[in-house]
């Protein structure tokens, strides 16, 4: 049976999410300021916290600072509309993962960051 992404570790996920990101011409440094801005994480804290054994769950349970403006992510990931996610954690995962989907289509970074 297949783990649950917020019990997997952080440091198996941010760079899945950045390579998405390079693989379509971005910078890890626009994936970072993406993830920062709805987490309140701060690169240096990326790299570390990618270096150590914390969950995915973990990394958002613990955020300094969840952006109030997360909220007005919507669509959908995966066939899945992100808005109607019952479960809070599992929202929060897919609201990052469209974030990162818009960065990878291309979206200018104001724009992805609800500006």
């Amino acid at each position: 049976m297949a783990q649950p992404v917020g019990q997997m570790p952080f440091g198996k996920i941010y760079p899945l999410l950045v390579n998405k990101a390079l693989r379509k011409g971005r910078t890890r440094e626009e994936a970072d300021a993406v993830i920062c801005w709805m987490t309140g994480y701060t690169p240096a804290d990326l790299a570390r916290l990618a270096r150590t054994g914390l969950s995915y769950g973990d990394f958002f349970t613990g955020a300094p600072a969840l952006h109030p403006a997360r909220t007005q992510i919507t669509g959908k990931v995966c066939g899945v509309q992100v808005e109607t996610i019952a479960d809070p954690l599992e929202r929060e995962i897919r609201r990052l993962d469209k974030l990162i989907d818009e960065l990878a289509k291309g979206l200018p970074l104001d724009r992805i960051l609800r500006r």
